[in-house]
């Protein structure tokens, strides 16, 4: 048995983590505020902090224009992409929750790229079926319900571009995925990642970002 490299993540080195990322936006900032604030209750569906500037490093690094999101919530994930977009980029933001992402909306506004962000309110499996199917996709991020999981990569997969990139989030789940007696979201995300490794058309790495954090890259 291999031993971790990681340290444990007490408060004081995750505070430490985020002193030396980039540091948020105004919009941003505010954004993990209000969401804490005006939804204590779901705030824990927020992506983490960290991935904020990491979501911005990879749109960037990666040259991404046309970006797809299957899970919005509050809307911190798609403000840390399209901050980081060209003028001309574009991100099709999926969700279900007019509420959730009504703070999401507000929050682009402030930090002036809402004309990047296409919001659709539907099931996102409907949106996704609906999009292009030629290869057009040059990055999409995936943080939506666990269930839906192998779902959504069927659909995204085949649209993505050669070099094109797949992030996946809560792919450790808690930690429950080693625990082969959880069912619920640990179950599909067993099943998601078994999924993931078995597939050829990727190049995948899973890594201990927050709750887990899969990175694919279409061949």
């Amino acid at each position: 048995m291999y031993e971790t490299k990681n340290p444990q993540l007490t408060p004081e080195l995750y505070q430490y983590v985020l002193d030396h990322n980039p540091p948020l936006g105004p919009a941003q900032r505010n954004l993990v505020e209000t969401t804490h604030r005006a939804l204590p209750d779901a705030a824990g569906l927020q992506t983490a902090q960290e991935q904020g500037p990491l979501l911005s490093f990879l749109v960037t690094l990666t040259g991404a224009r046309q970006i797809v999101e299957v899970g919005t919530f509050t809307g911190f994930s798609t403000l840390s992409m399209a901050l980081a977009l060209p003028e001309d980029g574009r991100i099709i933001a999926c969700d279900v929750s007019e509420e959730w992402t009504a703070v999401g909306r507000r929050a682009w506004a402030e930090a002036g790229v809402a004309d990047r962000i296409d919001l659709r309110i539907a099931p996102a499996l409907e949106t996704l079926r609906a999009l292009p199917e030629d290869r057009w996709l040059d990055l999409a991020f995936l943080d939506a319900d666990k269930g839906g999981y192998v779902d959504y990569w069927e659909e995204l997969v085949p649209r993505l571009r050669p070099g094109g990139l797949l992030i996946a989030d809560n792919t450790l789940f808690h930690g429950e995925v080693t625990d082969p007696a959880a069912g619920g979201g640990a179950a599909a995300i067993r099943a998601f990642n078994a999924h993931v490794d078995a597939d050829d058309r990727v190049d995948h790495v899973l890594l201990t970002v927050a709750d887990g954090l899969t990175l694919a890259r279409r061949r």
